[in-house]
């Protein structure tokens, strides 16, 4: 196809929306309402999955060094932690600082260690905190292999349901998607339908007098890929505003830092909006090309 008939067909597709203003509006009502319910459950995923990566990194992995250890093996598994990616956080604790954390613990008790020789039974320990609770069991048997470790300690039942719910969250997610964007194609291409039928004549006259099945239904696809547009800008508009709102009532009482905490409006509605666009022209432009298959066929 020329480009001269492409933008024939782009301004046919303009036209078919203003002649049809009707069928426009259902159509943009009926992907509007579905990249509407797509956005809220893209949101609601977004928090879910960071909240779990917080979550996930609060459990520490605890690596407890071998009592009278040498400054050369510590200096050994401070490098290893710090070379390690899979490390995002790691404390160091000597045996003193040991000594107090355990007599803060104790409260009023604390004079029961007053005479205590932590030198003699504290060990030196590190605290770790990872990216992703799934690589625990690797680095962990990484790190009991160095020189002056003791023990490495974690909490497998933890780490492991950690994994199972991050995995769970990301399969939801896409299914959900999945379905609703089958949804949405069938009913758009049942609304397009609708504007197609009205125009059979038209697409029968057009095949008798040469023109092409691809030059008949572009028009048709460019209408629908319009409506998506509309409908996906409008649905990110209303749910940036809602959410937008909904975070800045909750947040009043909740830190940044805490594991409740939503993430901010502008860290991923561009993210939302591109989604939303994509699903949008896709479910209009498939929806459409659907419907007027069975037109162009004469």
């Amino acid at each position: 196809m020329s480009l001269r008939a492409f933008f024939n067909s782009v301004k046919e597709g303009i036209r078919g929306i203003i002649r049809h203003p009707l069928v426009t509006i259902a159509s943009i009502t009926t992907i509007l309402l579905m990249l509407i319910i797509m956005g809220v459950f893209f949101i609601f995923s977004v928090n879910a999955r960071a909240m779990m990566t917080k979550l996930s990194q609060k459990p520490p992995i605890e690596i407890y060094m071998k009592l009278q250890c040498t400054q050369e093996q510590l200096d050994l598994v401070d490098q290893a932690l710090a070379n390690n990616p899979a490390v995002i956080e790691y404390i160091r604790k000597s045996p003193e600082e040991n000594y107090n954390d355990f007599k803060a613990n104790l409260g009023s008790s604390a004079s029961l260690l007053d005479n205590f020789d932590y030198n003699m039974y504290l060990p030196h320990t590190f605290s770790i905190r990872l990216s992703d609770p799934a690589l625990a069991q690797s680095v962990c048997d990484s790190l009991s292999t160095l020189d002056g470790v003791s023990k490495v300690s974690q909490e497998s039942r933890v780490m492991n349901l950690l994994t199972r719910a991050s995995r769970i969250v990301n399969i939801t997610t896409l299914v959900a998607f999945v379905v609703l964007f089958l949804i949405s194609l069938f009913i758009i291409s049942n609304m397009v339908r609708i504007s197609v039928y009205s125009r059979a004549n038209e697409i029968e006259i057009m095949k008798f007098v040469g023109a092409t099945n691809n030059y008949i239904r572009l028009p048709y696809i460019t209408e629908g890929a319009i409506v998506g547009i509309i409908s996906a800008v409008c649905a990110w508009l209303m749910t940036a505003l809602i959410y937008r709102q909904v975070y800045r009532n909750m947040m009043e009482q909740i830190s940044q830092g805490s594991f409740y905490a939503l993430i901010p409006t502008r860290s991923f509605m561009w993210q939302e909006l591109i989604i939303l666009v994509l699903m949008g022209v896709i479910i209009g432009a498939v929806g459409s090309g659907i419907s007027v298959r069975k037109y162009v066929r004469v």
